[in-house]
């Protein structure tokens, strides 16, 4: 099993390659929001940062591995959940500017039964991020078999998705709507910060769940 974890193989580097552009695209709508003027200065080098970084920082984690063998599946978990976080916040902050451009809907407004666009916005991004997972950690993290069990493995996944789902946008929602913002941070960016918040909680509950529930061997 240990040895089993330790090869690295060309599918590892090319899903890497291409993890590494998604974070790098996703990641800008995420800077436009929270820091206009980096987006105006690093727009143009982020995606091929990413894209080099990221393999790279998995051949590192690779040969740490060869000591420590969890390290290259935490390694690839790492990847995916910078991935998925950046899924989330990258079609809300979309989704906060085209509604904002289009509509002129802030995503403060309260849309239905105390409910602010802003609720909606992020359960849409999570909905995006937890499929994003869901393929990313069955065949590349956990790398588990995708004939087994697939109908109990599903209902397991939508489970605990769904438990993270709850957490992720109630948390988001508290911070946003309880917590005022400060350190002179506007409402687009406090918006992230609640966001932030849900993915970090609702991305503990969802490893723990697949790793011991959904894709235990």
């Amino acid at each position: 099993m240990e040895a089993n974890a330790t090869v690295v193989t060309k599918k590892d580097y090319a899903l890497s390659v291409l993890a590494g552009l998604l974070i790098g695209l996703l990641f800008l709508p995420v800077l436009k929001a929270a820091k206009p003027e980096l987006f105006d200065r690093f727009a143009l080098i982020t995606v091929p940062f990413f894209i080099i970084a990221t393999p790279f920082g998995l051949v590192i984690a690779y040969y740490i591995s060869k000591k420590i063998a969890v390290i290259w599946q935490i390694a690839k978990f790492a990847i995916i959940g910078v991935l998925n976080t950046l899924v989330d916040l990258g079609i809300l902050a979309l989704l906060i500017f085209i509604f904002r451009a289009l509509f002129q809907i802030e995503s403060s407004v309260v849309v239905f039964v105390g409910l602010t666009a802003y609720s909606f916005y992020k359960s849409v991004s999570f909905i995006l991020a937890n499929v994003n997972s869901y393929y990313w950690n069955k065949y590349w993290t956990f790398s588990a078999d995708s004939e087994k069990k697939a109908s109990t493995e599903f209902l397991q996944f939508f489970v605990v998705s769904i438990i993270g789902f709850l957490i992720n946008v109630i948390v988001a929602s508290y911070v946003f709507r309880a917590i005022h913002p400060f350190g002179g941070l506007g409402i687009d960016q406090w918006a992230l910060i609640g966001a932030m918040a849900g993915s970090i909680i609702g991305l503990a509950w969802n490893f723990l769940g697949y790793k011991f529930i959904v894709f235990k061997k």
